[in-house]
């Protein structure tokens, strides 16, 4: 891959950086747009799998997505370049807000802004689960696995990595009975 298009790799993630608010689910719309939409580097299948397999692995869903992302494009140059484009910013407004915040966490403009801003990135998660579910596979086992890890995750508070780990043994065990009915 050429330096330029690990320079574009390193540009796309530091404006998606820069520019989402309220962790990685916020991020995939924009990653979404600029790596599907706008640059065509991957499709949405490959979109699909990469936030899955960034779910299920150790660390924060957005840099693992553009970490996947980067190595796709790139190797590991491609890799290296989208994971600090999207950490660099982030690192650098915590850098910034820790030697302010406590000076201005009092002011009613901070406390209404970060209301706003929590709204804003609800929305964005929103808009996220959307478009995974336009993708999602609409037969009943999978509403049964989608179903069983909300209520797992949100009633019962069944660690996310057992539930990730039963929802991907649900999956296998699935294909091969399908499989073996298609026989």
């Amino acid at each position: 891959m050429q330096k330029s298009s690990n320079r574009s790799l390193f540009v796309t993630f530091l404006k998606i950086g820069a520019f989402t608010f309220g962790g990685g689910y916020a991020m995939i719309p924009l990653i979404q747009r600029e790596a599907v939409e706008k640059q065509g580097w991957i499709s949405e299948e490959d979109l699909l799998e990469i936030v899955a397999v960034a779910e299920s692995t150790p660390g924060p869903v957005a840099i693992n997505a553009a970490t996947f992302v980067g190595q796709k494009i790139g190797g590991f140059i491609g890799a290296l370049s989208a994971t600090v484009g999207v950490v660099l910013p982030s690192f650098a407004i915590i850098c910034a807000v820790s030697f302010v915040l406590e000076q201005f966490e009092q002011w009613k403009a901070v406390q209404y802004a970060f209301m706003g801003i929590r709204a804003g990135v609800l929305a964005l998660i929103l808009q996220a689960l959307v478009s995974m579910y336009r993708q999602f596979p609409k037969d009943g086992i999978s509403y049964v696995i989608m179903a069983g890890a909300f209520f797992a995750v949100a009633l019962w508070n069944v660690s996310v990595l057992l539930v990730i780990a039963c929802c991907a043994a649900a999956g296998i065990l699935w294909g091969k009975l399908k499989g073996r009915r298609e026989k």
